[in-house]
C-alpha cells in the first residue's frame, strides 16, 4: 500500500517506520532539514513540506500521490490562534483535488470536549459549537466534507517512552487536581489503532476516541510513573471537586475490537 504521512513528527515518525517495516511504501513530511536524512536513514521517501497555513515546499503532488494520507499534525491552538488551523486544513483541501487519494486519516485530540463532569463519547461533540475548542472541531468538519473514506481519531493524552507524566511534575507541591481521571493512550496503541484501522476499512467514515480503557486519577499516575524513573513525587491537596471527563473508547473497541496493549495507564512502559 502507498501511504503518506503529512507530519513525521514523535507520532507520525515510528509509525511510518513499522509500516515500512510491514512492507509498505511510505511517504512523510518534516518541516525540519535536519530530519530529511532520520527519515531516510529510515526508508521513509523525505520532504520537506509545511503549511503557514499556506502550503510551502516542493513536492506535495508528489506526497499526495498515494492511496491512504494520514495527517499528523499538531495544531498548536494556543500558538497559533484559533483560525490558523482550520486555515491549514482548507489549504490541503484544495491541494487533495484531483489526486489519487483514497482514505484519509485525521489525527485529532480529545481537547475538543470540554469538562462535563461525566463519561463523554463521540456524539457528544459533532458541531464546534459543542466543543471546547472549536477550531479543532472545525478541522474535523473539513475532513469529512471530502469524498475519500476519512477518519476522525481523537487521541487521548500521549504518552510513552520518553514521555513521563511522573517527570512534568517531579519535586511540585501541592497539586490540586490529584483526583481528576486521566485520558491517555500510550503510542504504541495509537499507532497499533491505526494500523488496525487500514486493515478494516468497513469501520471508516466514523469519528473515534482512542484512549485507553481505564482511567485512573492523575495521583496514582503520576506517583507510580516517578519512582520508577528516579523523579522526585510531587505532594497533593484535597479540594473541592475539580471539573473532569472521561473519554469513552467504547465505540473503537466494539467495532474495530482492538485489544489494547496497555488498556491502563498505571502500567505504561517507558
Amino acid at each position: 500500500m502507498k501511504i503518506s504521512i503529512l507530519g513525521c513528527g514523535w507520532l507520525g515518525l515510528p509509525l511510518a517506520a513499522q509500516l515500512v517495516e510491514e512492507g509498505h511504501k511510505v511517504k512523510g513530511s518534516t518541516t525540519s532539514v535536519e530530519k530529511l536524512a532520520a527519515l531516510r536513514a529510515l526508508e521513509i521517501e523525505p520532504l520537506w513540506l509545511q503549511l503557514t497555513p499556506e502550503p510551502k515546499g516542493i513536492g506535495w503532488d508528489y506526497l499526495l500521490d498515494c492511496e491512504v494520507l494520514i495527517i499528523a499534525i499538531p495544531p498548536r491552538l494556543e500558538r497559533t490562534g484559533a483560525d490558523f488551523h482550520p486555515a491549514q486544513m482548507r489549504y490541503l483541501l484544495e491541494l487533495l483535488k484531483e489526486t489519487p487519494v483514497q482514505q484519509i486519516i485525521y489525527i485529532s485530540s480529545t481537547s475538543v470536549y470540554p469538562e462535563l463532569n461525566r463519561e463523554v463519547k463521540e456524539e457528544d461533540v459533532i458541531q464546534p459549537s459543542q466543543s471546547a475548542s472549536p477550531a479543532l472541531a472545525e478541522a474535523e468538519q473539513l475532513i469529512q466534507t471530502l469524498p475519500q473514506q476519512s477518519l476522525i481519531l481523537r487521541c487521548g493524552g500521549l504518552m510513552g517512552y520518553e514521555r513521563i507524566p511522573g517527570k512534568y511534575v517531579s519535586g511540585k507541591k501541592d497539586i490540586t487536581t490529584g483526583d481528576v481521571p486521566v485520558n491517555y493512550i500510550h503510542r504504541d496503541d495509537a499507532i497499533g489503532v491505526i494500523k488496525a484501522f487500514l486493515q478494516n476499512p468497513s469501520v471508516w467514515n466514523e469519528t473515534y476516541n482512542v484512549t485507553a480503557p481505564l482511567h485512573p486519577t492523575r495521583r496514582d499516575v503520576y506517583l507510580a510513573s516517578c519512582a520508577p524513573y528516579g523523579y522526585e513525587p510531587p505532594t497533593f491537596l484535597t479540594v473541592a471537586k475539580n471539573p473532569f471527563k472521561i473519554i469513552s473508547s467504547q465505540k473503537l473497541q466494539d467495532k474495530l475490537n482492538y485489544q489494547f496493549i496497555y488498556p491502563n495507564p498505571l502500567d505504561f512502559l517507558y
